[in-house]
């Protein structure tokens, strides 16, 4: 069993930046593969990244590419989210998930934990 709890996130101009992180329960942390995904109102849940347990191998959605950067500390059982020139349509709730497996999915059907999410909203 694994609990998530994220932290972070708030209002942002667009352009700014903003840190969320996941603070996971658990000693069994390390063997997870970890994502971040966010909802906007009105919309699915949609996959922005995702990182491997050694944080070798990472995976963006085209969207976030070359903005976001997802990394994790084992030590410290948290995974991070640096979202960088945020634009309007950032805004959403950014949810972390765990999956049991190696293989670095960014399907959310295949996460097994959830949090509970945090707010980010970029103003125009």
């Amino acid at each position: 069993q694994v609990q998530l709890v994220e932290s972070g996130g708030g209002l942002v101009q667009t352009g700014g930046s903003v840190r969320v992180s996941c603070a996971a329960s658990g000693r069994t942390f390390r063997r997870y593969v970890m994502g971040w995904f966010r909802q906007a109102p009105g919309k699915e849940r949609e996959f922005v990244a995702a990182i491997n347990w050694s944080g070798g191998v990472t995976r963006y959605a085209d969207s976030v590419k070359g903005r976001f950067t997802i990394s994790r500390d084992n030590a410290k059982n948290t995974v991070d989210l640096q979202m960088n020139n945020l634009k309007p349509e950032d805004t959403a709730v950014y949810t972390c998930a765990a999956r049991n497996s190696d293989y670095v999915s960014f399907n959310r059907w295949d996460y097994d934990y959830w949090g509970q999410g945090t707010q980010v909203t970029v103003s125009s």
